[in-house]
């Protein structure tokens, strides 16, 4: 009996909103499902999911947030032959091909899990300055972040786009690919299955013409890569400049299967932020107000502040 998939919204898999599906069919015309047709209101409920999961994904140290990608990798792994046999449909490739192609996503999201907690070394910096401060830059996550899968690649394409996404701790809104999203569907019950929390990833499948404008458009979404616009390309970029979103831009020549990609898809999603410490020692006069922790006085006789800040 054929399916009907449905969303993957908040870490639960409603219908879409309207109630609405559409046929999903192979490479060579041959039905193989129904997925769910996502509505305007889909995208706005999955853009409130991925906003009350972001505080506890970035919350979490890099370490463990890159213990939790290793396990959706594992999870996958546990699908490899459903994950083939949709590559195979969705591309026309031969059954050894789809395997690669699988190994290659499985092998992606490893990847991805060893640079959790490296980010801050590669991206952060410590900042030489003219003073008694220490100056150093962190990355941090940007907040949601609207993921276009591309449709090409409907696997190994769609974990290279996301998995950066959530690696560098923001949340997720994806539109799968239109034509081919049995693969996207099914990475969303692998990560409903692992331990990555409710909300951080949310997974919409039906048009992209219908989708992406609002997703695009919504204020309450801080990026958007665009791998998958297609000829939307340019609307969407100017419905993105009029919240300032972040957009990164499909690229002519983008390999989704280099074995090493970089931070190229990390850094656009992770802002930088500087921070200035006091270090060194101040001696305050008799009289000087001083305020710590919430606490004011001013002292009788000399005062000093040790060496790093320390009171």
């Amino acid at each position: 009996m054929r399916r009907t998939y449905k969303l993957y919204l908040g870490g639960a898999f409603p219908r879409s909103e309207s109630g609405r599906s559409y046929p999903v069919t192979s490479s060579r015309g041959l039905h193989l499902a129904n997925a769910a047709q996502a509505s305007r209101k889909d995208v706005r409920d999955a853009v409130v999911a991925a906003r009350k999961a972001f505080p506890g994904w970035s919350g979490r140290t890099a370490y463990n947030r890159g213990q939790i990608l290793y396990r959706v990798a594992e999870m996958m792994e546990g699908r490899r032959a459903q994950f083939a046999g949709e590559v195979a449909a969705a591309q026309g490739v031969s059954e050894a091909r789809a395997q690669g192609v699988v190994s290659a996503a499985i092998d992606r999201w490893v990847y991805y899990a060893g640079w959790g907690d490296k980010l801050g070394q590669v991206l952060g910096a410590a900042n030489p300055v003219s003073g008694p401060y220490f100056n150093h830059s962190q990355p941090e996550p940007t907040g949601v972040v609207g993921v276009l899968a591309p449709d090409g690649s409907p696997l190994l394409g769609l974990v290279a786009v996301l998995a950066p996404v959530i690696t560098a701790a923001n949340t997720a809104v994806l539109v799968a690919s239109e034509r081919a999203p049995l693969p996207a569907v099914t990475l969303a019950e692998a990560l409903a299955t692992s331990d990555l929390p409710g909300g951080v990833v949310n997974v919409l499948t039906g048009r992209l013409g219908e989708l992406a404008p609002p997703l695009a458009g919504h204020a309450d979404v801080n990026a958007l890569d665009l791998a998958g616009a297609g000829g939307l390309a340019a609307e969407l970029e100017e419905r993105a400049a009029g919240t300032l979103k972040r957009v990164v831009r499909a690229g002519r020549h983008d390999d989704w299967s280099a074995a090493d990609p970089g931070v190229a898809r990390i850094r656009p999603f992770v802002e930088t932020k500087t921070v200035w410490h006091p270090m060194g020692v101040w001696r305050l006069r008799p009289g000087d107000p001083v305020a710590l922790a919430g606490w004011s006085w001013r002292p009788a006789g000399w005062a000093a502040v040790s060496r790093n800040g320390r009171w």
